[in-house]
């Protein structure tokens, strides 16, 4: 991206002029190109839009301005940042064929993995808030940005239809394979909750580094990538906080002994999260937490192990095997958040119970 193009792009804003700024890439974004804009003493975040990910930008549109006009986000004690309306009112700018959007810049760090137990409290209180500050949007006004994103039944529906038209497996692929397929009862578990959990407003990519922290990591300053807002269920996010910053191991890693959950860091989380949803939960909602986390590892094995069985056509791929191996690496955190079920269990009842 050369300056001139920039600065058309910058031209469709009309509360700047723009007329003298800089810019350089920024951050380590996989799906969006991004670049940070220098402009007098302000700075603004300029992203590249990737509809090629996100194939219905404008449900995604149509959601953060539903979620702008319905909560008032002065409320929330960090920042919400929605991409900056254009001349057009808008939130999307289309230049040459492409889509953009702007930021207010919001200082701080990101963070990709905790170092104390202080960082997975914050992170699940800031989801945890954001979730009991949108209990007053209308979910019915949302739309799927992307559908059926997290029905674990249908993914699991998936992986069956998929694992009926082989003509041959490894024996480790069929290992994998039937301890996914041997999940009949998370499946039952999560439909009973399907029946009678309410709809909130969900972020529904719940990871740590959708967080930008304060520098000296003590606070959260903004909750970030507001993409995926929808219509779904607490236990979603919490599922996610679960699967992403309570694991020993990334979801990459090959270091199979020493992947499991990590007990002190969930209870953070779930302390976290409950001090943000408590006022707010039904008691359906929190029994569901319970099960949050094996819903969502569940999720992504399921995601991982259809994906390498169909020859790696949705998830990119350092090498052939990569999504087996992302496969194989969220059953061996299942059975440790399965394995550890008794002990989680007391640790859920003293949060909900002592704090309600």
């Amino acid at each position: 991206m050369v300056k001139e193009n920039i600065a058309s792009i910058l031209a469709e804003y009309s509360f700047s002029t723009f007329e003298d700024f800089t810019f350089h890439t920024f951050g380590a974004g996989l799906i969006h190109g991004t670049y940070l804009i220098e402009s007098g003493n302000t700075n603004y975040i300029l992203q590249e839009f990737n509809n090629a990910v996100f194939q219905y930008p404008e449900r995604i549109t149509h959601n953060q301005r539903q979620v702008k006009s319905q909560g008032d986000d002065s409320l929330l004690p960090f920042i919400l940042p929605l991409p900056i309306l254009n001349s057009a009112q808008k939130l999307i700018t289309e230049w040459d064929g492409k889509l953009y959007r702007l930021f207010e810049f919001v200082s701080g760090q990101t963070i990709q993995q905790i170092t104390n137990l202080d960082q997975a409290y914050l992170a699940a209180k800031a989801y945890g808030v954001f979730a009991e500050w949108g209990k007053i949007i209308e979910t019915d006004s949302l739309h799927e940005c992307i559908p059926d994103f997290h029905r674990l039944d249908l993914r699991f529906a998936t992986l069956e239809r998929v694992s009926k038209t082989l003509k041959s497996v490894s024996k480790e692929d069929q290992e994998v394979l039937d301890f996914y397929l041997g999940q009949q009862e998370l499946i039952k578990k999560y439909n009973q909750f399907q029946a009678v959990l309410p709809h909130r407003l969900t972020h529904n990519d719940t990871k740590i580094n959708n967080l930008i922290f304060s520098n000296d990591l003590s606070k959260v300053e903004a909750l970030v990538d507001l993409d995926t807002l929808m219509s779904g269920y607490l236990m979603y996010d919490f599922g996610d906080l679960v699967r992403t910053v309570a694991c020993s191991e990334s979801e990459t890693s090959q270091f199979w002994d020493k992947i499991n959950l990590q007990i002190p860091v969930f209870e953070q989380l779930l302390k976290g999260y409950w001090e943000g949803v408590r006022t707010m939960v039904t008691e359906e909602e929190t029994r569901s937490l319970m099960l949050a986390g094996e819903v969502m590892i569940c999720i992504m094995g399921l995601r991982f192990m259809t994906d390498h069985l169909q020859g790696n056509i949705y998830y990119k791929v350092a090498y052939p095997a990569q999504n087996f191996h992302r496969a194989k690496n969220q059953m061996l955190l299942l059975k440790s958040i399965q394995d550890a079920k008794p002990e989680l269990e007391k640790i859920w009842k003293s949060v909900t119970q002592s704090q309600n």
